[in-house]
């Protein structure tokens, strides 16, 4: 199975969830480039489990290991390895399962792509555990486009049917996107964000789950970065959003709601601003034909509900084809959507600054 990603920037992810140690390997950082050390374990912290109530009670410290590739704190310019301990096992929740697949998992269908051959515990591969190696790499991306003023920030737009407030497409700020990055909770409003606590707490109370949204933007990139058709700027950001564990859909923009305007409704008209082009609205996200326009990048990415869940399943057994009734045991998270929100800006981060060394720009 690819675990890699990227075309002038790459990074490999390797191990599993309840392997010794998880990690990323990084090719083609320029040799000198300064690693923000602090950034990095702030944006892992943000991500880390059993820090709530609302998240796995899995605790894990998740102290990123730089094993090659820096010296005094900068690139060598030869490929960075990190790698992250796992501390915190319980593997024998998992030994029913390499029998009886949980519904909404990738059990079953890696269980039918290896011949029965692959790592169940924890989910393996599959986990939630391995986007602790996307946030170190996006992480690294993300300090050296801030150096450059481009800011990456997302907050929880939805959980269930409890609905924040937007950003705003067209005046989004790097402060507004900094002020939300430093909550516990990323929302725009807290009043709206404690309700969206006891619906979590609620789910979990009851052996359930719930999925939500996750708005993402990114402020001062600049125009004309991007490629029609295949190598859109859509393109591009979706293949990393959609490397996180639960995520299953996304949109830019207008995104749906647009396909129900007008066409005068949904065009975004032009106009000049202290001698540069802007556009009015926002309703093509910082996107036209697969190019930045220089407005901020704005998307929502869909992200369904944990599958892990207590209650009863229906499931089948893999070796008698028999139905089973299954009973999930072990830490989970009621909702993946909070500790998601750091993993989505940093694939963001990634995949935007590989686009830009590859066009030259960075």
């Amino acid at each position: 199975m690819s675990m890699t990603y990227g075309e002038n920037v790459k990074m490999t992810v390797f191990g599993q969830s309840h392997a010794e140690k998880i990690g990323v390997i990084i090719e083609g950082l320029p040799k000198g480039t300064e690693i923000d050390f602090d950034y990095i374990k702030n944006c892992l912290s943000r991500r880390a489990p059993g820090k709530n109530a609302y998240s796995t009670p899995r605790k894990e410290a998740d102290e990123p290991i730089f094993e090659s590739g820096v010296e005094n704190g900068v690139t060598t310019g030869e490929e960075i390895k990190v790698v992250i301990k796992n501390t915190n096992t319980r593997s024998s929740d998992y030994e029913k399962l390499k029998l009886v697949p949980r519904p909404g998992h990738a059990d079953y269908t890696a269980f039918v792509k290896e011949n029965g051959n692959y790592d169940v515990r924890g989910g393996g591969a599959f986990s939630g555990r391995m986007t602790a190696p996307l946030v170190i790499a996006g992480a690294i991306a993300s300090s050296i486009l801030k150096r450059r003023g481009i800011e990456i920030g997302a907050h929880i737009l939805k959980i269930r049917d409890i609905s924040d407030s937007s950003f705003d497409s067209v005046a989004v700020s790097e402060e507004e996107l900094e002020t939300v990055k430093n909550k516990e909770f990323p929302v725009i409003d807290d009043k709206t964000g404690e309700r969206m606590i006891e619906e979590i707490l609620g789910a979990k109370a009851e052996g359930d789950s719930v999925g939500g949204v996750i708005e993402c933007a990114v402020v001062s990139f600049p125009a004309g970065i991007g490629s029609p058709m295949f190598d859109g700027l859509e393109n591009v950001i979706s293949r990393a959003v959609f490397a996180v564990p639960a995520v299953k859909g996304i949109e830019f923009g207008s995104g749906f709601s647009g396909s129900g305007m007008l066409g005068s409704e949904n065009n975004d008209a032009f106009t000049v601003e202290n001698g540069k082009i802007k556009t009015v609205t926002n309703n093509h996200g910082g996107i036209l034909g697969g190019i930045s326009s220089g407005m901020p990048l704005v998307f929502r990415v869909a992200v369904k509900p944990t599958p892990s869940i207590s209650k009863k399943q229906q499931s089948v057994n893999l070796k008698t084809l028999e139905s089973e009734t299954l009973e999930i045991t072990g830490r989970h998270d009621p909702c993946i959507v909070p500790r998601a929100v750091p993993v989505i800006e940093a694939v963001t981060a990634f995949c935007l600054y590989d686009l830009m060394r590859g066009e030259g720009k960075i």
